[in-house]
């Protein structure tokens, strides 16, 4: 018989070895939010979760467990082999613990492939997630990586985190690039997905003496910053990173490829269109449709990003910055890690 296990004793068995974290609900509930490195194995469809959810209001219960067994019994041997193909230990889990996770869990025990069940469900985690970012105690002292756009902030720190350094990646856990074109070939996360990337990530540098981020707003697409980390932000150390022009044009565009995604620039560049002077909009907006990007980046830069960026750069206290001055990104990567070393943060 499958065991129901509560999450602190998931998180204790995760301490020592690999767990299969499989999510049993449907496709859309999975794609929505779950527990970060978990595989979809769905009991019911989208269609078939509607259904027998259906039954279960207007008929009754009784219904729509018959119709939820005539349902699995027919994907039943997709099903099990699915689970069989996955290493063991296994934890399977639905939205609160209910009747999806007991049905699988039961079906796949049967066959004789050992399961763990997580009482509580998804729900529970959530819960658990909501609580600890409401009240970890995270100490660490921050360096934010700063300077206008196009400067491979996010690239620097991607190569920061591959050598070891303890690095938050917020716009990667936001799937967003924090500004009017950051969606464009994205699919931004949620708070929900947001809180779960970002929790997962916090808990092992709980006592770091120093976590590099990028400065972001307290806003990055879809998804706000908790407050303690706004805080933590704010009294960090701004790293400003000066770079030429033409070399953050190129960064931009290798990392937009705006000529795989032409009419989503044009959409992103009305929203902001009227805030740039009428002569200089016109020309962005030609160059977009020409498809000339480089021109219409170089002058988004120079009348649009770079003005806000220096006004922004205003409000912060010149004795919590830095200036770095670099050639590209990995000459920057270069002088951030020196900056590191002359703080004896290393």
């Amino acid at each position: 018989m499958f065991r129901d296990i509560k999450l602190a004793q998931l998180q204790d068995l995760q301490q020592n070895q690999t767990i299969a974290l499989i999510d049993v609900r449907s496709p859309s509930e999975y794609n929505h939010s779950t527990i970060p490195g978990s595989i979809n194995i769905p009991v019911f469809s989208d269609e078939e979760r509607a259904e027998v959810g259906s039954l279960y209001k207007q008929v009754s219960a009784e219904a729509a467990k018959e119709r939820g067994l005539e349902i699995m019994s027919k994907k039943l041997p997709a099903f099990i082999k699915a689970f069989r193909d996955i290493p063991n230990p296994k934890v399977v889990y639905c939205w609160r613990g209910g009747m999806r996770s007991k049905t699988a869990a039961t079906l796949v025990d049967l066959i004789g492939i050992p399961v763990y069940r997580l009482d509580g469900g998804f729900r529970s985690y959530r819960q658990w997630v909501v609580d600890t970012l409401e009240t970890i105690d995270f100490q660490a002292d921050a360096f934010l990586l700063n300077g206008y756009t196009g400067t491979g902030k996010t690239i620097m720190l991607q190569k920061l985190k591959e050598e070891s350094y303890p690095v938050v990646d917020l716009e990667g856990m936001a799937n967003h690039r924090g500004s009017i074109f950051g969606q464009i070939g994205l699919n931004p996360h949620n708070q929900t997905t947001f809180d779960s990337l970002l929790l997962e990530r916090l808990l092992p540098l709980i006592d770091s003496p120093y976590v590099l981020f990028e400065a972001e707003s307290k806003r990055i697409g879809k998804v706000m910053l908790p407050d303690f980390l706004r805080k933590t932000k704010e009294e960090g150390l701004q790293i400003f990173v000066e770079m030429p022009i033409e070399e953050r044009i190129k960064n931009i565009l290798d990392e937009y490829e705006p000529w795989n995604y032409h009419e989503e620039c044009l959409h992103a560049y009305g929203l902001i269109k009227k805030r740039i002077h009428t002569p200089v909009a016109k020309e962005i907006e030609n160059d977009l449709h020409n498809q000339n990007y480089s021109s219409a980046v170089h002058q988004l830069l120079e009348y649009y990003y770079d003005p806000l960026y220096d006004y922004t750069r205003k409000q912060y206290p010149t004795n919590q910055s830095i200036t770095i001055k670099a050639d590209d990104v990995d000459d920057g990567v270069q002088k951030v890690k020196e900056v590191l070393e002359s703080v004896h943060v290393m």
